[in-house]
């Protein structure tokens, strides 16, 4: 290591020394703060810096116990400084992966067993290295030192969490938001008015304490565990605030000793509860994601498959021109050399070709879709035509402008609608009314299609219908819609954000 990494070290060490001491002055056996500082330090300062710690550790017991050795014995002093520190950081490396997986439901698990482990060697240490024993049931002593520890530890691991997870993607709100100002502030308040309460009025601040649950849960369902990591540590601060102290290690409040309790069993629930909301908060959100990268995806080979029909669609429009000018060209030859008649006959199958040619080829695609719309493209091309010669289909109804919509859309709408109709049409007897309508919904634009029989006692076949989802769904999927068969009727949905796109 680096001389400059040694300094740095150095100081942390002193750094949490200082604070380590700073803090025992503010704390008791039943509300210890020093243990929860420690595990909030070996889950900011990464593992190549635990030693480091572990000397502010020793440095700050060394000054702690110094003054004690007389009365509890040299070996107290060391063998119980000595334990403490290494014993927090086993636990904090067994939640290592589970803290790397940013699955913040390990932090009541932390503080559960650090507290526990933290608990057990102060006893151990006290009740066989002490020359003579405290005179406190070991029960007792040992459900202080654990709520103690506990409660400290759910005051400061959670700021600490709340640190190392600052990231810009925080789902904070950017802006005014009424419910979250309304949780705080009710919080902020009803901590405000429990702490500066008198001593005596103890009935009046455990109901103050009890009603903090309500904005602390709020904030929990708001924001995960983070609204649990700043309500968790106000509430148990409040909690400290209000307890009655003398001020010295062994000084005890039955009152909120008992509140305490409640208080580690609430916390640990709001943190699990925070922790497993913003879990599936997460998973939602990559699973929304990954959805709307499939849609892209989806979008784009779609969006490139009719590129390619566009291009052939091109070619196949200039080899009908060519094949046009070729007849105009033997006509004018003909009608030269005085074969009108030849002429005349070869003009009219000449133009009956070219008008089931141009319309062969407004099926591989749309080319007048991209100027005149979706409706009259159907109307005008050669979907029209086979639709009016099969007799079986009704002029259909349009409403709404399709022009507002983009490319893509309407050409999604137009091979999903022609599709539709010739399965109806190869599957069902009968005829069939195509309706069409166009609109626009807050910030999503699109379109409803719907396809009914005429007869309306036929309904259509599960078979059909099964073909028809089989067939139809990608695309629609693929635009955010949806596709619905009841009866004699389908019903196709396609929709977009409200703004206008072009095909290249």
């Amino acid at each position: 290591m680096t001389s400059g990494n040694a300094k740095q070290g150095l100081m942390l060490a002193v750094v949490y020394a200082l604070a380590c001491w700073g803090l025992w002055h503010l704390s008791v056996d039943q509300f210890f703060l020093p243990a929860g500082l420690r595990v909030a330090a070996l889950i900011v300062v990464p593992p190549r810096l635990w030693p480091y710690l572990l000397l502010g550790e020793y440095a700050y017991f060394a000054r702690l116990r110094a003054p004690m050795v007389d009365t509890y014995g040299l070996t107290w002093a060391v063998a119980g400084s000595a334990v403490l520190m290494p014993a927090v950081m086993g636990v904090v490396q067994l939640h290592r992966r589970m803290i790397a997986a940013r699955n913040e439901l390990w932090l009541p698990s932390v503080a559960a067993l650090a507290s526990a482990a933290t608990c057990l060697l102060k006893l151990l240490s006290i009740h066989l290295l002490w020359a003579t024993p405290p005179d406190a049931p070991m029960l007792h002593q040992a459900v202080v030192f654990l709520i103690g520890d506990f409660t400290a530890i759910l005051t400061l691991a959670p700021l600490a969490l709340l640190w190392i997870r600052r990231t810009p993607d925080a789902r904070w709100p950017r802006h005014f938001d009424p419910r979250t100002t309304a949780a705080a502030c009710v919080l902020a308040g009803l901590g405000l008015g429990a702490a500066l309460l008198p001593d005596h009025a103890t009935s009046l601040r455990a109901g103050l304490l009890l009603l903090m649950a309500l904005p602390a849960i709020a904030l929990t369902v708001l924001h995960g565990w983070r609204g649990a990591a700043i309500a968790v540590p106000f509430w148990s601060i409040v909690t400290a605030i209000s307890m009655s102290t003398t001020g010295r290690p062994g000084s005890f409040d039955v009152d909120t000793y008992h509140w305490q309790q409640h208080l580690a069993l609430y916390g640990t629930a709001l943190l699990a509860l925070g922790a497993s909301l913003s879990h599936y908060r997460r998973q939602y959100r990559t699973h929304a994601h990954g959805e709307q990268l499939v849609l892209a995806q989806a979008r784009a080979a779609v969006h490139a498959s009719e590129v390619a029909l566009r291009h052939r669609a091109q070619q196949m429009r200039r080899v009908g021109d060519g094949i046009d000018l070729s007849h105009a060209q033997m006509v004018q030859w003909l009608q030269a050399h005085g074969y009108s008649r030849l002429a005349e006959s070869l003009l009219h199958t000449a133009e009956v070709c070219s008008r089931q040619f141009r319309a062969q080829t407004s099926m591989v695609y749309p080319a007048a879709l991209e100027q005149i719309g979706l409706y009259l493209a159907l109307q005008t091309g050669g979907v029209g035509q086979e639709w009016e010669r099969s007799y079986r289909v009704l002029p259909p109804r349009f409403g709404g402008d399709p022009c507002r919509l983009s490319v893509d859309l309407q050409l999604a709408a137009y091979r999903t609608l022609t599709e539709a109709v010739a399965l109806l049409l190869e599957r069902e007897p009968g005829q069939m009314r195509v309706r069409v309508r166009c609109g626009q919904q807050g910030q999503m634009q699109g379109l409803v299609m719907t396809l009914r029989l005429l007869d309306p006692a036929q309904t259509i076949s599960a078979a059909t219908t099964m073909l028809a989802i089989e067939r139809l769904s990608a695309r629609i999927r693929a635009y955010g819609g949806r596709i619905e068969c009841r009866g004699g009727c389908i019903r196709m949905v396609l929709q977009e954000t409200a703004r206008v796109s072009a095909l290249p």
